[in-house]
């Protein structure tokens, strides 16, 4: 084994709410099969569901001096974590602004050779020219805008459309998102569920309330009433 190849330690790893299973558990399975101990901090929101993986990677032979669930929020548990000494490296995926603050807080108190490996925020665009079929473009601009109501890095941010095509394009666009049902995600019918929690329908009713202002809302659903309910804009 090489110095590279090398166990670090005692790796932290915070996962966000949106992927709350399998990023969880692929940061932690990385960093075991390293040949490291892993400290697990999910996010706050979803705890119950680290708790459940936890208990199984227990079951299923990981030991618990391996393996610890530090639940809590970022301000105090993760705060915590990465500006710990112990720390031997930190995982994180999330907003680039708290990778930031992550980088910050380990070069201050973490040995220097201390890895971060951070996947953050994306900004994703769909370019739509003349010789795409309509049909399969608004499937996937549907499918990326509003799947997980939104709630991935991975969702469509920016579409670009040839200005040959465009009305035809967005009239059909309209039309398909109207099709799209919101309501109870265990229900087979629905689509769209709410987004994760209060806060983040704040913030998206505000930047559309800011687009709407500024004249640049193209079409808009209802949302129903009750709940964190966000319809397609």
């Amino acid at each position: 084994i090489t110095p590279e190849m090398a166990p670090r330690g005692r790796i932290a790893c915070i996962s966000p709410w949106n992927f709350p299973l399998a990023i969880f558990t692929g940061q932690i399975a990385g960093a075991l099969a390293a040949g490291n101990a892993v400290l697990a901090k999910p996010a706050e929101q979803t705890p119950l569901i680290a708790a459940a993986a936890v208990e199984l990677l227990h079951r299923a032979g990981v030991p618990v001096t391996a393996l610890q669930l530090l639940p809590g929020d970022g301000a105090t548990v993760g705060a915590a974590l990465t500006a710990d000494a112990r720390v031997d490296g930190v995982v994180f995926t999330g907003s680039t602004q708290t990778a930031q603050a992550i980088r910050r807080s380990m070069a201050e108190h973490l040995h220097p050779g201390a890895p971060l490996i951070a996947e953050t925020g994306g900004l994703n665009a769909m370019i739509v020219d003349s010789t795409a079929l309509p049909e399969q473009a608004v499937r996937d601009i549907l499918a990326s805008s509003f799947q997980s109501a939104g709630q991935r890095c991975s969702a469509l941010r920016c579409l670009y459309v040839q200005d040959e095509v465009a009305p035809h394009l967005l009239a059909m666009l309209g039309g398909a998102m109207e099709a799209l049902r919101l309501g109870d995600p265990w229900l087979l019918a629905t689509d769209i569920g709410p987004v994760i929690d209060d806060q983040a329908a704040r913030d998206i009713r505000a930047h559309v309330a800011k687009a709407r202002r500024e004249g640049r809302v193209i079409h808009e659903m209802r949302a129903p009433e009750g709940g964190h309910f966000i319809a397609p804009v």
